[in-house]
């Protein structure tokens, strides 16, 4: 049987119905990283910190652990970022877990107070999070290809952004190489 140009027969995804047992050890592992992570905290990559640092000169690490901060000034979970005021030129690498939306939140309103906040965030195009607030952004600039963080040898299984929120401008995108 033929099909009208433009469409496409599904049996071109039947790897996707085929039983657990007959899929590899890496497809298994490929599948569940692609749905869920073992940590949400993802260690941004010094060179992507440098080159972003160079363009915008943070003064502040708003969600850091002490061994992974990459401003001078910074706050940690025991200080909870979420409850201090973001002021100045920011760097926001976020928890990519559940509270993700709390922290683009936070960055979207501090720049709504004059802040500039550049975060690196799962690209997370479907979420409600990311049209209520990164759609507000003055630029989001996605990465090409996928990140690999600090502290571990494989890259990320998610497509990563530079969102940049800066005080009430048009949105601009753009790709960068990662």
């Amino acid at each position: 049987m033929s099909l009208p140009a433009g469409f496409v027969q599904l049996e071109l995804f039947s790897a996707l119905r085929e039983p657990a047992k007959k899929m590899s050890f890496e497809n298994k592992r490929l599948n569940a990283g692609l749905f869920s992570s073992n940590t949400d905290e993802w260690e941004t990559p010094q060179w992507l910190f440098d080159q972003l640092n160079e363009e915008f000169g943070f003064e502040l690490d708003v969600c850091a652990l002490p061994h992974n901060a990459k401003c001078e000034k910074f706050f940690t979970p025991e200080n909870n970022g979420l409850a201090q005021e973001w002021k100045g030129v920011c760097w926001c690498n976020p928890p990519y877990g559940r509270e993700i939306s709390k922290w683009v939140r936070k960055a979207y309103e501090s720049a709504q107070k004059k802040a500039t906040v550049v975060c690196l965030i799962p690209a997370r195009t479907d979420t409600s999070w990311w049209h209520e607030y990164c759609m507000k952004a003055a630029e989001i600039r996605f990465i090409r290809g996928r990140l690999r963080f600090g502290g571990v040898k494989d890259n990320a299984p998610f497509p990563s952004a530079i969102v940049i929120f800066k005080g009430h401008h048009k949105l601009k995108i753009s790709s960068m190489r990662g």
